[in-house]
């Protein structure tokens, strides 16, 4: 009987699903601390990803054909030795939409409306009614990377009365985008923002995008969020624009360097919101990946393409 490793604890509810998806697999589902080589030696297919198993997964004694990620970016998995295996790759794109678009307006409301400060005036038991106080209604918002969590984040900004302004790779036009812009305009576009939303995925030709060059661009009143990847952004540029004001302040979910160090300077900037990497995570995490990979598990049965967030390897995502 082929196998399916799951790299995951599910409940019997969530293991049933994937069983019923595929009556003629075994379902393994175990925690990567406990999965071993015995385990996956007779993996066909392999739902979750970890470092620690890597050597044995590329080797030729495991006999995968389709690894789906647990994680929505895939820039960590070692694609180009997956593509020469010819394993198909599949990411959990799609179910952070929710959680990460109302991050992203937590940040926003909270530097609109001055909270970070009154936050750290709350520790002090300090009364100030000093600062800026202002609203998103009429405000341009630039989403750098409109995907499945752009489009959720423009929802929401057109329900504030925002502009909304994306960049894609494509240039498409997106429903809830007013207007839409290549990577080859981003700099016209981030010159227009109030809030500039970064959600790109790490590739080659995103690292670093955000750079001395690019937030000299910005409005030296913008606010810049990061819930993309860390390395996307050149954090010493990012440091450098917040001291000398050519930015306004920034919202940070992902670093570079990961964990950021005790010691960096980000940590003591009044300007800036710092939250661990934890943007995407809420209590339905594991019920939406399981739906995308039930969906995609019938279209392997059947021979047909994947149809959700099948990885493009020459493109990185």
């Amino acid at each position: 009987m082929s196998k399916i490793v799951v790299l995951q604890q599910l409940t019997e509810s969530q293991k049933q699903k994937v069983q019923e998806a595929a009556p003629s697999y075994e379902i393994v589902a175990v925690p990567v601390r406990e999965a071993s080589d015995s385990i996956l030696a007779e993996a066909e297919i392999i739902l979750g990803w970890s470092r620690k198993l890597q050597d044995f997964i590329l080797s030729d004694k495991c006999p995968v054909q389709w690894i789906q990620t647990w994680s929505a970016g895939v820039d960590k998995m070692p694609m180009e030795q997956l593509e020469q295996k010819q394993v198909l790759l599949t990411s959990a794109n799609g179910v952070h939409t929710i959680p990460i678009s109302e991050q992203i307006f937590a940040y926003m409301l909270a530097f609109s409306r001055n909270l970070h400060r009154a936050v750290r005036n709350q520790g002090k038991h300090a009364w100030d009614e000093s600062g800026t106080f202002t609203e998103l209604h009429g405000k341009t918002i630039v989403i750098v990377g409109v995907g499945n969590i752009g489009a959720g984040t423009a929802q929401l900004a057109k329900a504030f009365g925002m502009k909304t302004i994306g960049v894609r790779r494509s240039g498409k036009e997106q429903d809830g985008i007013d207007q839409m812009y290549s990577m080859e305009q981003l700099d016209e576009a981030l010159a227009q923002g109030d809030y500039v939303i970064n959600i790109l995925p790490l590739t080659e030709e995103t690292k670093q995008l955000f750079n001395r060059e690019r937030f000299a661009v910005m409005k030296d009143s913008s606010l810049f969020i990061n819930v993309g990847r860390g390395p996307s952004v050149d954090t010493d540029a990012l440091v450098e624009a917040l001291q000398s004001g050519a930015i306004a302040g920034a919202g940070l979910d992902v670093f570079d360097p990961e964990p950021l160090p005790e010691d960096h300077p980000l940590w003591d900037m009044e300007q800036v919101i710092i939250t661990p990497h934890i943007a995407g995570s809420n209590e339905h995490y594991t019920d939406r990946v399981i739906e995308i990979f039930t969906k995609n598990l019938q279209a392997y049965q059947q021979d047909r393409t994947l149809p959700v967030n099948l990885v493009d390897y020459s493109r990185q995502y």
